[in-house]
């Protein structure tokens, strides 16, 4: 958008004189460009140097040239020689204050030569391609030279043009339309501009530093600058108003600085004007004094002066900019004028300006706010809080709020705001507010979850209170007595909170601050363990459980690293430094717990509350194994017994399946203490083995189970042990599959066995099938050895079957659950399995079975709130969890259902009853049936649209069996309406790619079609077919049909049909003209005649002005039109004779055959209008 800084001509004149200033062109776009101006020949540079006042000004006195010492410091170092400003500047290799001192060397010389520079350098960084036209204004009887003051459009030219006043000259912008839309140096991305931006401030402030012992207060020069920055920043154009706006508000900051200069110089001029009055009058010198005194006047003249100019551009610039349209526009104001109020507070940081801040503090863009936020942070730090307690007291809301700011970033700087103002005033934020602020540890957002964790470390736990010691305490004694202050200090917050119970969240967000505390794991132990030198209340018992939780998620936090579910986008890259200490930390918590954690694990062992052991039973999943050594194996017997010990004491589910996993940890094949660990693992589980074998033999006689309630009892808990440790390690050498077959036979055949005892044994034999199959394979297999795992899988299969049909539910569907594990699991290893193991293991799920699946899932899953009032009634108070449980547990069925679809296991054909469902259980399950039918849709297009058709035809002939039997209230048979709305739902389903979902569709008419006239016969039938009303369920589908394919489908439809009948207007052969309209596409026309309402037996036409395409009445012409396939209607390309690439004969026999082209490549693209 800006051409080449390059000056055309100017002439400067005394009196009423007109100096025209190209200002410049386009902007160097990139490397290539700017080499390509540097490149141009010394004849183009000599004659442009003669054309500007750089030139002039070098021939004629060399010291005063304008660049003169940046041009010759850039020549010695081999660089291009600079014309302007704008160049020098843009460029940024020549030193800023050597640059500015040429200038006023030049402005002392030849001020308005030196000015007019000025004003082109402003110019042209805002991006301008017109001219600047100074004419000096000196008649004080012009009245009407203010009323001229525009900006317009000059319409002979095509130019727009602002004329200002900025005296004493009168100064006219000219620049082309296209500058509204275009770009400009500050909004340009890239590094080149970026510097220049920061460049272009430098410029500024460096100007105004240097001239402020001389030409800053001649009167001349700030007042024309500020003018020009003050009309431009007032411009409609947008890169007029940013760019000089930034200008004015660093030229105001560089005046900080200058007044803030003279009060230096003021205060010490008065001090030594004190130490001379204060001499005896005999050594005072009366010159001195007044000489003292002019210079102490002159300066505060000066420092007014320079008040005066800050106020012009304020009122000038920043009241009228701070509300811009331009975000960027109000953030430059509200960064500078925090700024202001922390350099200048003498002037700025009152009400008066502050009230700006707490205003923008509620603008729309975050980048805005977070200025605001940022530069108060500065102002509570710089000690200056007394100035500001209005502010507070109004505003402080509006901070405490902006913790919830959507905009990650301002929420973080918010927090930190907060923090600040808890440090400087002690008193603003209440209890209440303190609260509500720390809540946020448990925010996602892990960087603000940080924020909020390192507030709430410096305000509770770094309290000097808490670090007062006993008197005559031991150093040990101390730091136990802080750690228990600090602990029961998060114990109190924890609890007072009330809302949330994740500890392990808590630590994550004071780990960065807090992580001395949180991995103290020896004092954290010691307040666990007992002391007798303490004098300290002892724990509660709440007090221990929160402790052990703390301890444990600092574990997990030392071991695994801070991403947590739910906090982090994705996986985090862990640098060299952040591995090394989290090894080194690894490798301390495991030699800290190999020694304590017996002891621990024995003091919590007898306790009714599992909760406590549970949580210590997880710290030796989080062991460093390789860092460990062979020297603690004493240590590692004792912690092996107490694991056994507690396994053999508690029989809760969560205890045990966390001794399986510590136990598993503890056997890794890696892992030093593998030799000691296995055999202890082994001997537990062939005790309890053993235990069920002989319990199994007493209890069950004559194929009866007969054990009383005490020996059910020890059954059930062992079999749940055995469950639980499954997951562990591989149970077949033990038998348990011949166990569980013992047991299920007798339920089988006489029944009598308890609920939870079939329940486990099931659980129990599959898992030993799921090992079977998980090693099966991994080493060579033996025939003998594929035919008895098959016999087991069949068997068990078998036997779930039979369960499928149990009187009680639990059991019902943990043999549907356990028999979907199974069959994914053996389908998996088919599809994985090598051929140079042996044979693979072959089992098809039989006809009857993969029926009975069926079934179980339309009875169990697919149940409406009215059947489950009344099969089950619970009290009010109990049906909200109730159903949340239940609902939970239907998806869990679906989703094992779907599964095994998605794996091929049943066939796709058999999800049809499930996709018949979509949109009356939308809310419960309609994610799950949307991504089983997009998971089958890429396995097989054609197979999955024949599933839908097979759906929505099974329904639609369900619907009218009932309507001829007179039955229309049924609810088990879903109405027309809600037919038409699921083939609606299926049709979204295909997405935007026509081309993708070719084929599909071409299927699906074509199968509508063929199923509509089935039997139908053109001349001899007078009266409509009995299922056309199936044609406007099938007109869903045509929107996502492609043009030419629309063609096709309406040939096809008339081979069936014929134009006799398709031309028939009688009211049973409207679904017929409404499918028609969908393929032609004639929405032109009058409300077409929707034929939706088959939910009685009359057929009643109505009108849906919803989706519903409109039927034109046609008149002879428009149905011969309409009756052409090969007519091409005005406004519509479509295939013609050779000139297309698929010819008419070719689609139909591709589309209806459902072997069409399958890529975009093969679709005459230019002939295709997509219809949507």
């Amino acid at each position: 958008m800006i051409a080449e800084p390059t000056l055309l001509s100017r002439s400067v004149q005394k009196e009423n004189s007109v100096v025209d200033v190209s200002s410049c062109a386009s902007v160097h776009h990139g490397s290539s460009e700017r080499n390509e101006n540097i490149q141009k020949t010394v004849r183009g540079k000599r004659k442009a140097r003669e054309c500007s006042e750089n030139a002039k000004r070098k021939h004629s006195k060399s010291s005063n040239g304008s660049l003169g010492r940046a041009e010759n410091e850039q020549l010695k170092n081999g660089d291009v020689e600079a014309v302007t400003l704008f160049e020098v500047v843009s460029m940024g290799r020549g030193a800023m204050q050597a640059v500015v001192d040429d200038w006023i060397d030049a402005y002392t010389g030849d001020r308005d030569t030196a000015l007019l520079d000025l004003i082109s350098f402003f110019i042209q960084c805002s991006g301008c391609k017109g001219m600047v036209t100074a004419e000096m204004f000196q008649s004080k009887k012009g009245t009407d030279v203010m009323s001229k003051m525009v900006e317009d459009l000059d319409e002979d030219t095509g130019l727009q043009y602002k004329k200002f006043l900025a005296f004493p000259w009168i100064l006219t912008v000219t620049w082309p339309l296209d500058m509204d839309s275009g770009e400009y140096p500050l909004i340009m991305s890239g590094l080149y501009w970026k510097r220049f931006r920061s460049h272009f401030c430098e410029f500024v402030s460096v100007l105004v530093a240097q001239c402020q012992n001389c030409v800053i207060f001649d009167g001349y020069l700030l007042n024309i600058l500020i003018s020009l920055l003050t009309e431009l920043s007032d411009s409609r154009v947008r890169a007029f108003r940013h760019t000089c706006t930034l200008a004015a508000v660093k030229l105001l900051s560089a005046l900080v600085n200058v007044a803030l200069n003279l009060s230096v110089s003021v205060d010490n001029s008065q001090r030594l004007y004190e130490v001379e009055l204060a001499k005896m009058a005999s050594k005072r010198a009366s010159p001195r004094l007044d000489r003292i005194q002019r210079k102490i006047s002159e300066l505060q003249d000066r420092k007014f002066e320079i008040e005066n100019m800050m106020d012009a551009i304020f009122k000038g610039v920043f009241l009228k900019r701070y509300r811009d349209v331009i975000p960027e526009i109000r953030a430059i104001c509200m960064e500078e004028l925090t700024v202001w109020m922390k350099l200048y507070s003498s002037v700025f940081l009152n009400d008066s300006y502050l009230k700006y801040v707490g205003w923008m503090m509620h603008d729309k863009q975050p980048d805005v706010r977070l200025k605001c936020v940022l530069g108060l942070q500065a102002l509570y730090q710089d000690q200056s809080s007394s100035k500001m307690d209005l502010f507070t007291i109004r505003f402080k809301e509006r901070m405490i709020s902006m913790t919830l700011d959507k905009d990650h970033e301002v929420a973080i700087q918010a927090m930190r705001l907060l923090m600040v103002i808890s440090q400087s005033c002690e008193d603003v934020l209440s209890p209440d507010d303190h609260k509500n602020v720390f809540q946020f540890v448990y925010c996602s957002h892990r960087p603000l979850a940080t924020t909020a964790g390192e507030f709430l470390y410096n305000r509770l736990l770094s309290n000097p209170e808490l670090s007062r010691p006993r008197y005559g305490a031991t150093d040990q004694e101390r730091h136990r007595e802080l750690v228990l202050a600090r602990v029961r200090a998060l114990i109190h917050f924890h609890t007072e909170s009330e809302l949330h119970q994740h500890v392990l969240y808590l630590v994550d967000s004071l780990w960065d601050r807090a992580g001395a505390l949180l991995k103290d794991w020896t004092g954290l132990t010691s307040l666990l363990l007992p002391q007798t030198s303490c004098q300290e209340q002892a724990l509660s018992s709440a007090e221990e459980a929160f402790v052990i939780e703390l301890m444990l998620a600092s574990v997990r936090q030392a071991a695994e690293g801070p991403p947590l579910s739910g906090r982090g986008a994705g996986k985090k890259v862990i640098s060299t430094k952040e591995k090394k200490s989290q090894i080194d930390d690894c490798t301390k918590l495991t030699g800290h717990f190999i020694k304590v954690l017996p002891e621990l694990l024995s003091k919590y062992s007898a306790d009714a509350d599992a909760d406590k052991l549970t949580s210590l039973l997880k710290i030796p999943q989080y062991f460093q194994m390789d860092t460990c050594d062979h020297e603690n194996s004493q240590c590692v017997q004792a912690l092996l017994a107490e694991l056994e010990a507690a396994v053999g004491r508690h029989k809760d589910a969560g205890l045990l399946e966390t001794a399986a996993r510590s136990y598993q940890s503890l056997c890794a094949q890696d892992s030093p203490w593998h030799s000691l660990a296995r055999p202890s693992f082994d001997r537990l589980i062939q005790h309890w083995t053993d235990t069920l074998g002989t319990q199994l033999a007493e209890s069950l006689s004559d194929g009866c189970f007969t054990a009383n309630k005490d020996s059910t009892l020890e059954i059930l808990s062992t079999l749940k042990k055995l469950n639980m440790f499954n997951i562990a390690q591989d149970p077949s050498k033990w038998s348990l599959f011949e166990l569980g077959t013992r047991l299920l036979d007798v339920e089988i055949k006489h029944g009598g066995l308890p609920m939870e005892v079939t329940t486990e044994a099931l659980r129990c034999m599959c898992s030993c099938i799921l090992w079977k199959l998980n090693t099966f394979g991994e080493g060579v297999t033996s025939r003998e050895s594929a035919l008895q795992q098959r016999s087991q899988l069949r068997a068990f299969c078998e036997k779930c079957h039979r369960c499928l049909s149990h009187a009680e539910q639990l059991v019902r569907e943990q043999a549907f659950m356990c028999l979907s594990d199974v069959l994914i699991a053996h389908n998996y290893q088919l599809q994985m399995w090598d051929s140079s193991a042996g044979t693979p293991l072959l089992y098809t799920p039989d006809p009857k079975l993969q029926k009975a699946l069926l079934s179980f899932v339309a009875e169990h899953v697919f149940t409406s709130p009215e059947q489950d009032s009344h099969s089950s009634k619970v009290s009010e108070s109990e049906s909200g969890d109730g159903r949340l449980e239940d609902l939970h547990r239907r998806r869990n069925l679906l989703a094992a259902y779907c599964k095994l679809i998605v794996h091929s296991v049943l066939e796709m054909s058999m999800a049809a009853e499930v996709f018949k469902q979509y949109v009356k259980y939308y809310n419960d399950f309609g994610d799950i049936i949307k991504e089983t039918l997009n998971r089958t849709r890429q396995m097989d297009k054609i197979e999955s649209a024949r599933t839908l058709v097979q759906c929505l035809q099974q329904l639609y002939l369900r619907l009218k069996q009932e309507q001829d039997r007179g039955n229309t209230c049924s609810s088990r048979v879903q109405t027309y309406s809600s037919i038409k709305e699921l083939a609606r739902r299926f049709s979204l389903t295909f997405g935007w790619d026509q081309i993708k979902s070719r084929e599909s569709l071409a299927m699906i008419h074509r199968d509508g079609i063929e199923f509509v006239f089935k039997g139908f016969v053109q001349q001899s039938e007078k009266h409509s077919p009995p299922y056309v009303s199936y044609l406007t369920i099938l007109s869903e589908f045509s929107s996502k049909l492609l043009k030419p394919d629309k063609k096709t489908i309406y040939s096809y439809l008339q081979k069936f049909a014929g134009e006799q009948v398709i031309s028939n207007r009688e009211e049973s052969w409207m679904p017929l003209i409404y499918y028609r309209a969908s393929l032609m596409g004639t929405a032109e026309g009058e409300d077409a005649v929707s034929f939706i309402s088959s939910d009685t037996n009359k057929q009643p036409s109505i009108t849906n002005r919803s989706r519903s395409p409109s039927v034109k009445q046609l008149n002879s012409e428009g149905d011969q039109r309409f009756l052409s396939p090969s007519s091409e209607p005005k406004g519509n390309k479509l295939l013609k004779g050779s000139e297309a690439l698929l010819s008419r004969e070719q689609l139909t026999s591709s589309l209806v055959s459902a072997k069409g082209p399958r890529s975009i490549e093969e679709v005459d693209v230019d002939t295709v209008d997509i219809d949507v």
